[in-house]
């Protein structure tokens, strides 16, 4: 399914990532991960294939996988601090903002392998509201593409996992949402290659509606 053929999609609750699918953070993610490539004599094309979606940490525990994982978080922290004080081309994407105000009283949640200080940054800096309720890094055990983030996320707005729907961008992403049993809406075209359940260039084409049953209805076209 794309949104070029409209589509309908009954939910009860909606989780969202954040990088790709709220907020366009391309050039923050690429600069941070050119700099560390460098400084680890990496292929930074190749690292750039790896770590959309995922946890940093998780993301070096496939890059380098000899390393010990304490070393990783001690690396990982000193990127994040990075990532939050560069935001830098960091903007909304296209028709988030409408979107998350649309979702206004119903239940949905943010979903994202960023820490807390560094989602409040990107989530600031793009002007786009928090929701109510925020996985963060902090939330879980396990990176995406674990279903972890995404099965608290639905525990925490009371919802079952089948009645969720999650848009997602990433590979790790798309299969955590999967995995979790829920419904998973691609943003852009990168998710098209990672089977979603349905499609959308970005965010604008959808509208939101409230039924009486508490089901929340999502035109995706």
């Amino acid at each position: 399914m794309t949104a070029t053929q409209p589509t309908v999609l009954n939910t009860r609750a909606i989780l969202l990532d954040m990088d790709g699918t709220l907020v366009n953070s391309e050039a923050v993610v690429e600069r941070c991960w050119r700099r560390w490539s460098a400084r680890h004599g990496m292929d930074a094309d190749e690292v750039l294939k790896v770590v959309h979606g995922r946890q940093g940490h998780a993301s070096m525990a496939i890059l380098l996988p000899d390393r010990p994982m304490e070393q990783n978080v001690a690396d990982n922290a000193q990127l994040l601090a990075e990532e939050v004080a560069d935001t830098d081309g960091v903007v909304e994407i296209p028709g988030a903002a409408a979107f998350l105000a649309a979702l206004t009283g119903l239940p949905h949640a943010l979903v994202t392998s960023a820490d807390e200080a560094l989602s409040t940054t990107r989530m600031d800096a793009a002007g786009l509201t928090m929701p109510p309720v925020r996985i963060t890094a902090e939330s879980v055990g396990a990176s995406k593409p674990d279903p972890e983030g995404f099965l608290k996320g639905a525990a925490e707005l009371g919802v079952d996992p089948a009645d969720c729907v999650v848009f997602e961008d990433s590979e790790a992403g798309v299969a955590a949402g999967r995995a979790a049993g829920m419904r998973v809406v691609g943003v852009g075209p990168r998710a098209g290659a990672y089977r979603p359940t349905a499609l959308v260039p970005d965010l604008t084409a959808l509208r939101v509606e409230s039924a009486a049953d508490g089901e929340i209805r999502l035109h995706l076209g």
